[in-house]
């Protein structure tokens, strides 16, 4: 048996608000800053945190990815993890030095930088801290309360720390501090409370020839998905202007938020899968695999169906009615959920722990290509939208590439009568849900009583609907509120 076995759905909840937290930091801020800090200030804060973001993945070199692949295999041998702890912080901390020395050299080199060069290091703290915060090794072990009680703390900290010391135009380097104040400020504190599981030191032993080539291919991965997510924005900006951009922006940013809630529980079975397929226990992986493919088929589903529904209702509340043009881009990109999340399936909890991270390597590569193709074609006839559908059909490509390049293992899972079944009761249970939110549509005008009552009924309506089609998976959620509730009365 697995020690310290964690329960996935209390970890899926935890991952998942820490994930919430994330996405919505900027939200909170972000109004109140763009009223105080000057457009140039705002500019310089952007282009600085951008600029740093490309040596952070530089220092990471994919070895968090990689870490909890190998490292779960040997969790319950303490010499062994030890060992391999030290091994990869040692080669983190390699990168980590390689990339502060490339930042050092731009920062001499291009003299265009001199107006961003306080901004920047102020940033590039990230770089040492992210090292520091191994969170690789709390994901091995299934220890997301540590992490991501610390994480609400620090983020309620840098929001009060942001309305009282961000005041003036020129406070754009007090909201940078606060900033990574906010993001890796308490990974310090991790690196201390990590003693509990590893003793970690610094080595020169390290066994390259087995870990620099798995860790260099999913580096690669890394930076073709980078290449993939900001070529959209980048060439929208080149083909049209900066007001498509922040329409498509608005769309990008509610669908990462929903795709953040609904990863949640993909992020939290990585380590128990690596661990399983390490062990070559392979009827326990199916189970756990089978498991998350049907969790997230009645999920992923509904979701997007009820967000391309309520498109409209949640840019007005989310955004303002300047940003309604972003209503059809979003609608289209909703569809990129369920794709995305599947993808990601097929090659984080399955190829990766499958060590086939060469194949993940060679789908992202292409899909990346595919991507910037399909926008120089899309974007000049469709401007934001063509954006949002070159992204769809570059989610759906994935998708089925990673799926056929794991196909032998997945096969036993994907075609079985109950998986299927779930899929179709879905289906069925998403009509339920178009009708619900048409009737609210028809039935209320004001906005907030609309989008409450389209969700709420969307919701009772989808869960009856599986509850009468006998979804197991949905009497096992009835089954397990039903024990919440005894156990508080």
């Amino acid at each position: 048996m697995i020690k310290n076995s964690k329960s996935l759905g209390v970890n899926a909840f935890l991952n998942g608000l820490r994930s919430v937290l994330n996405l919505f930091f900027p939200l909170i801020t972000f109004p109140y800053v763009s009223r105080v800090l000057s457009v140039s200030g705002i500019g310089i804060y952007n282009f600085s945190n951008t600029y740093v973001s490309y040596f952070i993945l530089i220092a990471g070199l994919g070895i968090a990815t990689y870490a909890v692949r190998e490292g779960a295999k040997y969790r319950e041998d303490k010499v062994k993890i030890n060992n391999f702890v030290s091994q990869i912080f040692s080669l983190n901390m390699i990168a980590t030095i390689i990339a502060y020395v490339l930042l050092f050299a731009s920062l001499i080199i291009f003299k265009k930088l001199n107006n961003y060069i306080s901004c920047i290091l102020i940033f590039s703290l990230q770089i040492l801290f992210t090292t520091l915060g191994t969170e690789w090794i709390y994901t091995i072990y299934e220890d997301y309360a540590y992490i991501t009680i610390r994480s609400i703390a620090f983020k309620l900290i840098s929001i009060v720390l942001l309305f009282l010391l961000v005041r003036r135009p020129e406070d754009y380097l007090v909201y940078a501090g606060i900033t990574v104040f906010s993001a890796v400020g308490s990974n310090l504190l991790n690196f201390i409370h990590v003693r509990n599981f590893v003793h970690i030191k610094l080595t020169l032993k390290i066994n390259w020839r087995y870990h620099l080539r798995p860790v260099l291919i999913i580096f690669a991965s890394a930076v073709a998905v980078t290449i993939y997510v900001s070529s959209d924005t980048t060439i929208l900006g080149l083909l049209k202007n900066d007001y498509a951009v922040g329409i498509y922006s608005t769309s990008v940013k509610i669908y990462q938020i929903a795709q953040g809630l609904l990863s949640a529980l993909l992020t939290v079975t990585i380590p128990r899968l690596a661990f399983l397929w390490g062990q070559r226990r392979i009827g326990e992986y199916n189970q756990v695999l089978s498991k998350v493919i049907d969790s997230l088929g009645i999920l992923v589903l509904p979701a997007a169906i009820g967000l391309i529904m309520l498109s409209r209702e949640v840019v007005l509340i989310i955004a303002s009615k300047k940003y309604l043009p972003s209503v059809n881009s979003l609608r289209i990109i909703c569809w990129a959920i369920i794709f995305s999340i599947f993808a990601w399936i097929f090659s984080d909890c399955v190829l990766i722990p499958a060590k086939r991270e060469n194949l993940v390597l060679r789908n992202t590569i292409i899909t990346a290509i595919e991507n910037i193709i399909l926008n120089f074609i899309l974007i000049p006839f469709m401007s934001y939208d063509g954006t949002s559908l070159s992204t769809v059909i570059a989610e759906f490509t994935v998708m089925i590439m990673n799926g056929y390049s794991c196909r032998d293992i997945i096969k036993p899972v994907i075609f079985k009568k109950d998986t299927l079944k779930n899929l179709l009761d879905s289906i069925i249970g998403c009509v339920g849900i178009v009708v619900v939110c048409l009737l609210c549509d028809y039935g209320f005008n004001s906005l907030i009583l609309k989008t409450i009552f389209s969700v709420a009924l969307s919701v009772i309506m989808y869960a009856a609907i599986l509850v009468l089609l006998g979804n197991k998976n949905a009497y096992s959620i009835l089954d397990r509120a039903k024990m919440i509730l005894k156990g508080k009365l």
